[in-house]
């Protein structure tokens, strides 16, 4: 063979194997970084740098990627557990923990498996809060529960990099006879309400009978007073008017006694109730005493009108 030709494929072979070396030298030392996510690098062993999303170098054959930690958040089912309240009552406390890495250094460094250890912290933490509370305050003020949890896990897992964003209790299951109790105790709260309801209902029907009944006297009594009021309006009205048809009358009777004609009538009207008043008595008594004069009734008369003719001189003068 050739030595020229040989020489030349010594040449080929070289830059092919310097070409391939130099890709695969590319390949280790550019590296692309998710989005939302972090790598850590270590040189020789120990922590050299943390590369974050996008195109990033490393040495290659020194540099090695330690640790993907994703920073997004991240949801974490905490296991059921027994859980004993300030009333010495036990519970089973499921949950969900929502936490994310903050620092991937911390997360790595400082804590061997952050995951368990959060969820760890998470059920410790919860049995201890719920060591705080009675049993009826679990149900009632769980937000606030939740809240503290989320305060104390915080604040343990600072060192780890990790911040709790929420947690929440899936279940709490007491047991099977404080279960029947609360059910007796809300069917005795049920019923306590609805008699109360019911008392108050009859309490308003009674009270709306009553002033009822009082508008319906206090009517009845406007209605008397204003009858009574026009019955004496009228009684007025019908005394002024018999008083003034009285006075026409006896005006109109002494308008006419004053004339001779009248006189005339006068005098036969006194004698007839002079007969009428005799007869009368007669009538009324078995015995009858008659005067001594016998035109007593004639008398009468003329007494009668001797006390007209005087009082008509005396209206004249």
């Amino acid at each position: 063979m050739d030595p020229i030709a040989q020489i030349l494929n010594m040449l080929f072979t070289v830059e092919a194997f310097l070409l391939i070396f130099v890709l695969v030298l590319l390949k280790s030392s550019v590296k692309f970084v998710p989005q939302n996510r972090a790598w850590l690098i270590e040189r020789f062993g120990k922590y050299q740098s943390t590369k974050e999303a996008g195109l990033n170098f490393i040495v290659p054959f020194v540099d090695r990627i330690a640790a993907d930690r994703s920073l997004k958040e991240q949801a974490q089912d905490v296991p059921s557990q027994s859980a004993i309240t300030k009333d010495n009552i036990s519970l089973i406390v499921d949950g969900v923990l929502y936490f994310r890495v903050l620092d991937p250094y911390k997360a790595t460094y400082g804590v061997d498996d952050y995951v368990f250890a959060v969820t760890q912290l998470s059920q410790t933490t919860m049995r201890s809060e719920l060591g705080k509370m009675e049993l009826d305050k679990t149900f009632e003020e769980r937000d606030l529960l939740n809240t503290n949890i989320v305060a104390a896990i915080n604040q343990a897992a600072e060192p780890w990099g990790i911040q709790v964003l929420r947690y929440e209790i899936k279940d709490i299951v007491p047991p099977q006879s404080v279960m029947e109790a609360m059910e007796a105790q809300m069917k005795a709260e049920r019923v306590k309400r609805a008699q109360i309801l019911e008392s108050e209902g009859d309490r308003q029907a009674n009270i709306n009978v009553a002033e009822g009944k009082k508008q319906a006297q206090v009517l009845a009594a406007e209605a008397e007073k204003a009858e009574q009021i026009l019955r004496a309006e009228g009684e007025a009205k019908a005394i002024i008017a018999v008083a003034e048809a009285q006075a026409d009358a006896l005006r109109k009777v002494g308008e006419a006694a004053d004339t001779e004609q009248g006189q005339k009538a006068i005098q036969l009207d006194l004698a007839t109730k002079a007969i009428a008043a005799k007869e009368a008595i007669a009538r009324e008594s078995s015995v009858v005493l008659l005067p001594d004069n016998g035109t007593d009734a004639s008398s009468m008369v003329a007494q009668a009108m001797s006390i007209i003719n005087t009082l008509n001189t005396k209206q004249k003068g």
